[in-house]
């Protein structure tokens, strides 16, 4: 059983800026490097304007809640280093560089938290608490740097795949069938019938179903297996009809799942995310994705992400585009000169004053404005690059969040622990260059003479 430091609450606790030494307990100061790249970006970032803003999420009475740093902290190094709620608590008790990031004085030998209060600060914080951490890692970087990247933008949208299996219609039977079971038990309701053994067989039967020679067999599996769902769904809610409020929401949902058509538009696609939506690629690796879309606003001069937003659904992206400049006007304080697209946001050449550059062929156009909207169109596909890095090394590839708010609030973070692991990645090699200025250069440039020009014959300074 493990012992928990701290206990789930709603006041606000905060970490102790000047704790009581004590003599028996080792103090991570003096066994770390203090110029490591998590250490460095600890101090850099602002922990008292973050409690600060994030201090009206929280209620005046209560039990005291875990530490705003460490809760940040600690989902800030998940999505830097793609771990999921359980392991990112598992390594912090394993890192000291992790523990001096979230707050901590003392080598810790015990969880902070259990990790299923990621879930309820997630839902505490929700989608504006979340774009003022996202903020805080854009401010990471000067004021030059960030007024020079807001100069343009390029902008993009991406899918983000939501943890569900591959829809079909024999899944969902299969599903709907088995919530009827479950919950009938669950309720002490004796179904007339639960078909075991023709559920059985044709499971069994639908195994190699792909084949062109069973497609015939395949309908008539499938019509068998969807009147067993209808027939057991029916006898379900017949029972439980004196409790249908508990359970309004998912016979709705199932009713959806039995009566939909192949044509219809807004499909149940999973019964744990009904949120879902199919997204067309047109590419043929992949031509469908099912989850939501999420767009970026990413420099052209800087690499920092400024803006990142879940949308619900599967929104065109032409009407993407002003809230995502709206965005990034609201966390970085300063508007856009221009917004790098792709044909796919074609609609509106001009927003709030901000020009929108894609390609197309324009009339009486000089050579010289030719060529550099030709220029700013080629470096919109560096975006590509950013977002499979998102991706693939900051858990937007598959999203475990459940709901709306989790496509928002995954996407928002991943944004800024990329912010945060470019930081990091600068502060490495500014230091490599410097490792490499002093030791890895000719001693005869250190000491500054150069014997071909004959500037100094001697090594005395």
């Amino acid at each position: 059983m493990l012992n928990f430091r701290y206990k789930p609450g709603k006041m606000i606790n905060k970490i102790p800026k000047q704790p009581q030494l004590e003599m028996y307990q080792t103090v991570l100061v003096n066994f770390i490097n203090l110029n490591h790249e998590l250490c460095q970006l600890a101090n850099k970032i602002d922990w008292d304007g973050l409690e600060a803003d994030l201090a009206s999420y929280y209620s005046e009475i209560g039990r005291p809640a875990v530490p705003v740093r460490t809760m940040v902290g600690m989902l800030l190094l998940k999505q830097i280093y793609n771990l999921s709620d359980e392991s990112v608590v598992t390594r912090w008790m394993e890192n000291p560089y992790w523990q001096h990031f979230t707050g901590e004085v003392y080598f810790q030998y015990k969880p902070p938290f259990n990790p299923t209060d990621f879930v309820h600060f997630r839902k505490r914080m929700g989608e504006k608490g979340m774009e003022r951490i996202l903020k805080e890692s854009i401010h990471l970087f000067s004021e030059a740097e960030i007024r020079q990247a807001v100069k343009e933008v390029r902008i993009d949208t991406t899918v983000q795949e939501k943890n569900i299996t591959f829809p079909t219609d024999r899944k969902l039977y299969l599903k709907v069938i088995q919530y009827c079971i479950r919950n009938a038990e669950k309720e002490g309701i004796k179904l007339k019938r639960t078909y075991p053994r023709e559920i059985k067989r044709i499971i069994n039967a639908l195994r190699f179903s792909h084949h062109p020679r069973n497609i015939k067999k395949k309908k008539k599996l499938e019509r068998q297996l969807y009147r067993i769902a209808v027939k057991v769904y029916n006898d379900f809610l017949d029972q439980v009809e004196y409790k249908t409020e508990a359970y309004n929401e998912e016979l709705d949902l199932m009713y959806a799942v039995l009566t939909q058509k192949k044509e219809d538009s807004n499909k149940v696609y999973s019964l744990h995310e009904p949120e879902v939506h199919c997204i067309a690629k047109g590419k043929d690796h992949k031509k469908y994705e099912f989850g939501n879309k999420s767009g970026f606003a990413y420099s052209r001069y800087g690499k920092i992400i400024l803006g990142a937003i879940g949308f619900e659904g599967n929104p065109f992206d032409g009407h993407t585009l002003e809230p995502q400049l709206e965005q990034v006007k609201e966390l970085t304080g300063l508007k856009p000169r221009y917004a790098i697209v792709d044909r796919g946001y074609r609609g509106k050449s001009e927003i709030d004053g901000i020009k929108i550059v894609m390609p197309k062929n324009l009339k009486r156009e000089s050579r010289y404005l030719k060529k550099k909207r030709e220029e700013r169109c080629r470096s919109r596909s560096g975006v590509e690059a950013v977002i499979s890095h998102l991706k693939i090394d900051h858990r937007m590839l598959r999203n475990y969040l459940s709901g709306v708010l989790g496509d928002k609030v995954n996407t928002l973070m991943a944004a800024a622990a990329y912010n945060m692991k470019l930081w990091m990645i600068r502060q490495r090699e500014s230091i490599f260059y410097f490792i490499r200025f002093l030791f890895l250069q000719p001693p005869i440039l250190i000491l500054g003479y150069n014997k071909t020009v004959g500037s100094k014959e001697n090594g005395d300074l």
